[in-house]
């Protein structure tokens, strides 16, 4: 019998071993999202919401309920949550009415087991929020990997799209767009990713560490590196199974929206795009290529400011949407500007 084993098996094999007596070593958690949650509810008033999609609860929140206008429905990313927009929305809440939610597999709302992670999953969150609000004209503020969906639904509904905010996004493919290190590592079909997947399944410490290693890279303020990883550390280990899932489509779904060109060059609402200029990932490129292929767009790179642009630079975001959109413009916007 031919016992030899190959090296890539042998490589699991000693890895698996090595992960099994790490798996009984949790990490400890700690009160990072409690503390920052009191000092939260001390600058803004909101009002929880739990929408119902499937049987399925999607964690939302709503801030200024009564303030006129059209909404904003900010959409967090890959390796967070609503609290991405928490330094953001006390410096709009007095003005709009925003609401802020979880997707399925993500923050506080319900992580289905067996549940298929992808965009269209994340689009058919967004539609049940906002047939939860009732709402009739919206502005969806997408970064990151919301912006597929975000997108996607404002093709769709244009009538109730009032405009459309990219914070930092990517949609199709782009000849700048970089994936993040740990994002290419888990969009990458083959050996590389089954380890990562199988590692950081089983240790709760080495996820923790490659997550926050990444999460620092996203953040230009160096003080608020280490609360923000910590801040969202704390939530990152159930989110585990979404993450897998919606790397494992990644290349999939910007490949498909490729052939949405056309309808991108025939949108009608006007579009603010406003990104961190230090991003290395989803950068200035990326920024360039979605204001030449929205007719009615205009651009913001803000300096010092990188992948959370709205944790970086929260004043400059907010003086940037509080009056959008003004109104509807029947002309090309060619508006480029970079800005402290």
């Amino acid at each position: 019998m031919n016992t030899k084993i190959s090296r890539p098996l042998l490589f699991l094999l000693l890895l698996t071993s090595t992960l099994l007596m790490q798996a009984c070593a949790t990490p400890d958690s700690d009160s990072s999202l409690q503390d920052h949650e009191k000092r939260f509810r001390q600058k803004v008033a909101y009002t929880t919401h739990m929408v119902e999609r499937e049987g399925y609860r999607i964690h939302a929140r709503e801030y200024g309920a009564d303030n006129p206008g059209p909404v904003f429905i900010m959409m967090h990313g890959f390796p967070d949550s609503m609290h991405l927009y928490d330094w953001l929305i006390p410096e709009l809440a007095a003005k709009r009415r925003i609401i802020t939610f979880d997707f399925l597999g993500w923050g506080e709302s319900d992580k289905p087991r067996d549940h298929l992670y992808d965009v269209s999953s994340l689009r058919q969150d967004l539609q049940a929020v906002i047939e939860y609000f009732r709402l009739e004209q919206v502005v969806p503020v997408v970064h990151d990997a919301s912006g597929q969906p975000g997108i996607d639904w404002a093709l769709e509904n244009p009538g109730k799209t009032a405009g459309l905010v990219l914070l930092n996004t990517y949609y199709g493919p782009m000849p700048t767009l970089k994936a993040p290190e740990e994002i290419a590592v888990f969009s990458t079909p083959g050996l590389q990713r089954e380890l990562a997947i199988q590692a950081t399944r089983f240790s709760p410490t080495l996820w923790l560490r490659r997550y926050k290693a990444q999460l620092g890279k996203f953040i230009s303020t160096e003080s608020l590196r280490q609360p923000v990883q910590e801040l969202f550390a704390q939530q990152s280990l159930a989110i585990r199974p979404a993450f897998y899932g919606l790397n494992g489509v990644l290349r999939q779904e910007v490949e498909k929206r490729a052939a949405k060109t056309t309808q991108l060059q025939a949108f009608q609402p006007p579009v603010r795009i406003i990104f961190g200029k230090d991003d290395p990932y989803l950068n200035a490129g990326v920024a360039k290529e979605f204001h030449k292929l929205f007719p009615h767009s205009e651009l913001y790179l803000l300096e010092d400011a990188g992948h959370f642009v709205q944790i970086d630079k929260p004043r400059q975001v907010a003086r940037l949407m509080a009056d959008f959109p003004a109104s509807q413009t029947s002309t090309t916007l060619s508006t480029t500007r970079s800005t402290k």
